[in-house]
């Protein structure tokens, strides 16, 4: 049987929030099978539970929200890419603040907590969500196009183009195939730093978004070239970033994706749209587990390694 996992021993972590600036303390637990991936505000008078689920989702601007009533938590996206990454099926997140500390701005200090606490295996079988036929959004039209789409697949494949017209990102790579069964995500995603341009912070900071952000944390451009003195981490980081994102965005769905998804100039609010389009077509999935773990495609079998 292909098994569901959770944390072995809790971990915890420290940080502030990108648009927030607040500090805020994260402790990750292990949860019991069909758990699924719960954020609690501990922080409120009464403890709230916010399941993540694609219906979770109440705001898609410049990150992922979710919500229960009047309790929410922003900026989900890249620990969520960190638990899609590594498997992680059942997990409690309990955190202080509405925003999820931003660290270094990639997955890689989140891959680092989950495998630092260990990873196991659990006595239920791993649910995944099978696409079984081609479900696209898409808006804009001519140079202002923008689309995402899931199609059929054996495994899970991501494919994301970029198209920002700046001097910096354009001279990178544009495109980037991330294949589960081939790839290692720790090793070739997961580090990507989120990005931003300078003119854009400014106006951010000026609506009370950036706050926590700086050169520690983000890419950060001017018109014409990166700022930060060690420059980039992958000749690609800008789409690889996008990759990483998409995983956290589609992971919302609560289950791992068995699908190709593919996308150009897509972001939170596409990538919910599609999990949500999906959804509203009964007859386009199926939820399927493998008896026996040779039977599931390669590169969801074994535990994710270590970098």
């Amino acid at each position: 049987m292909l098994a569901q996992r959770t944390l072995k021993t809790l971990t915890q972590a420290v940080g502030v929030g990108l648009h927030s600036g607040q500090r805020v303390e994260l402790t990750l637990r292990p949860a019991a099978p069909d758990t699924g991936i719960v954020f609690r505000r501990v922080d409120l008078p009464e403890p709230v539970d916010i399941p993540v689920r694609a219906e979770s989702v109440t705001d898609t601007r410049l990150a992922s929200t979710i919500s229960v009533g009047q309790a929410k938590v922003f900026t989900v996206e890249h620990l969520m890419s960190a638990c899609a990454g590594l498997g992680i099926d059942n997990l409690y997140v309990d955190i202080t603040a509405e925003e999820v500390p931003i660290l270094d701005g990639s997955a890689s200090s989140f891959v680092f907590l989950l495998q630092s606490a260990g990873i196991v295996e659990q006595n239920a079988p791993k649910r995944f969500l099978r696409v079984l036929k081609t479900v696209q959004v898409s808006e804009g039209e001519g140079s202002n196009t923008k689309w995402a789409k899931l199609e059929p697949f054996h495994g899970y494949k991501l494919s994301f183009e970029i198209d920002f017209r700046h001097p910096a990102v354009d001279s990178t790579g544009q495109q980037v195939v991330f294949d589960m069964s081939e790839g290692v995500y720790s090793r070739d995603i997961a580090r990507a730093r989120t990005f931003g341009f300078t003119k854009d912070v400014e106006m951010m900071r000026a609506n009370g978004l950036a706050l926590g952000g700086g050169l520690d944390n983000a890419i950060v451009m001017d018109d014409y070239k990166v700022l930060n003195a060690d420059g980039l981490r992958y000749d690609d980081e800008f789409v690889k970033h996008k990759i990483l994102d998409a995983m956290g965005d589609l992971y919302i769905v609560g289950k791992p994706l068995l699908a190709a998804y593919s996308a150009f100039r897509s972001g939170h609010a596409m990538n919910n749209q599609l999990l949500r389009a999906l959804l509203a077509q009964p007859d386009a999935y199926e939820i399927v587990t493998f008896d026996k773990s040779s039977q599931a495609p390669k590169g969801f079998a074994a535990l994710q390694p270590a970098w």
